[in-house]
């Protein structure tokens, strides 16, 4: 019953992002809003963290696997990407590094403020 709860909680959250994208005219994805209430409401401890904590380490546990329906999409479009796979390439790369790098910027400002 608990996990049932924990996932309710999650998908309640999730759900008052896909509200916030279809209300607000703002060209950002539901999930980015869903995160930012999720990150709004921990902050605000209306949700605690023990209130989701073993659901949502479960769902990243098994993270990996949902990222196979996207996967065989590509490989059905296959014919679409062929022309173009090296720019495709090239752009998740260079993507793929802003992103890590500019994590690992954020990260270290976050460690950084922390009194020890």
């Amino acid at each position: 019953m608990k996990y049932i709860c924990q996932l309710g909680i999650i998908l309640g959250v999730s759900f008052a992002g896909e509200v916030l994208a279809r209300v607000l005219p703002l060209p950002i994805p539901a999930s980015v809003w869903g995160l930012v209430v999720m990150l709004a409401l921990l902050i605000l401890r209306v949700i605690k963290p023990e209130h989701i904590r073993d659901t949502a380490e479960y769902l990243i546990s098994i993270m990996p696997l949902l990222f196979v329906p996207p996967t065989v999409g590509l490989m059905q479009s296959w014919g679409l990407l062929r022309d173009n796979w090296l720019s495709f390439l090239i752009a998740v790369t260079v993507i793929t590094a802003i992103v890590m790098a500019v994590t690992g910027l954020v990260a270290q400002r976050v460690e950084g403020g922390r009194e020890e």
